[in-house]
């Protein structure tokens, strides 16, 4: 299951831990990355709180946190590398993995149908 936020974040679960990254649709509209910032393993951030920075040819970005939760494990190739997330936003470009406080918030976000007709 995967789910996606307003503003353009995609989210899936992987057991109890939910991976976090950028839409497609994000990374297009960004352009080619040149640097990522992410958070710190055990920050704590709630639903709406910036977790990270993307910055492209094009502009810099917040990344937001989808739901509330603990940061337990950020992937450093896409600071080393980040073409990755303009490459394969849904795949090798997460950007963190969270463990969630309250798995009920998943609730409120889209899903692929309603996430693809808001981008229309």
């Amino acid at each position: 299951m995967i789910k996606f936020t307003e503003e353009h974040e995609w989210v899936r679960l992987d057991g109890k831990v939910a991976v976090v990254g950028i839409t497609a649709h994000a990374a297009s509209e960004l352009g080619d990355l040149v640097f990522v910032e992410l958070p710190e393993v055990g920050t704590i951030v709630s639903q709406g709180d910036e977790a990270a920075t993307v910055e492209s040819v094009k502009a810099a970005s917040e990344i937001y946190a989808p739901l509330d939760g603990e940061i337990v494990s950020v992937n450093k190739a896409i600071v080393e590398d980040p073409s990755i997330v303009n490459s394969d936003p849904t795949g090798a470009g997460w950007f963190f993995k969270m463990k969630l406080t309250d798995e009920g918030q998943l609730d409120e976000l889209m899903d692929e149908t309603e996430y693809n007709d808001m981008i229309g």
